[in-house]
């Protein structure tokens, strides 16, 4: 568990609430669900506020962004129903490795999922869409906003390493790590250093989500980047 999460309060990541729901932020590195390794987790945190919050849908433990939770079994069951209905509208965020022109760009392979991976597969796989659009070009990488229509496991990394434009530092799915001095041109490596990545996990953060209350009235919300993937971009920028 790193440092600044050790005292993290489930009140502290909330972005957003109404009666029925509240949408956090989820820093990188933690477990939505107990992981067995790392004793805090987003679900637990949630209940030591609420013995009621019911978690109603996943991240990655990497992958930072919007998680909505459910505060009663009622919001928890008509989310779920808008999720099976393909009605919830959630956008992430991704920095690729490579100069890429994505303009609502379908992707619809389909995949093939086990207990870890998701892999294309024409056979066996099942149906998977993911819409992808460029946001920002750099000198080696590129920005791009995802809206996964379906939600397979690892279905955006999947996607977007099909189309030879894997998220940087994902190396499960081909992304490289990036290094400062892949970009600056006068960049000095101290000999008894060794050069850290730009970023030091997958560079994937849901950034939007939006859903209809019990009501039918549109909950909507946008999560900040967390400092390491805004490190990443304002460096990207700078070195452009």
């Amino acid at each position: 568990m790193h440092k600044n999460l050790k005292n993290i309060s489930f009140e502290d990541l909330i972005i957003h609430e109404t009666k029925d729901y509240a949408l956090i932020n989820k820093p990188p590195f933690i477990a939505s669900l107990d992981d067995r390794v790392e004793s805090t987790n987003l679900l637990g945190l949630a209940k030591a506020l609420n013995e009621d919050y019911q978690i109603c849908h996943r991240l990655d433990k990497e992958t930072s962004g919007i998680v909505v939770f459910a505060k009663n079994a009622d919001a928890y069951k008509n989310f779920a129903m808008q999720l099976e209905n393909r009605e919830v509208k959630k956008v992430y965020h991704a920095v690729i490795q490579g100069l890429h022109q994505f303009e609502d760009f379908e992707a619809d392979e389909p995949l093939h999922t086990t207990s870890t991976k998701s892999r294309v597969d024409f056979r066996a796989g099942k149906p998977a869409f993911t819409l992808i659009s460029s946001l920002e070009h750099f000198k080696k990488h590129t920005l791009v906003k995802c809206f996964p229509v379906t939600g397979r496991m690892h279905q955006i990394r999947a996607h977007l390493a099909h189309h030879e434009a894997p998220i940087v530092n994902d190396p499960a799915y081909g992304g490289e790590a990036i290094f400062l001095s892949e970009i600056k041109r006068k960049y000095n490596q101290k000999k008894w250093e060794e050069e850290k990545p730009m970023i030091n996990r997958v560079a994937l953060h849901s950034y939007q989500v939006a859903f209809k209350d019990l009501d039918g009235q549109v909950v909507e919300s946008e999560a900040e980047y967390p400092k390491d993937f805004s490190v990443l971009l304002k460096l990207l920028r700078k070195f452009n």
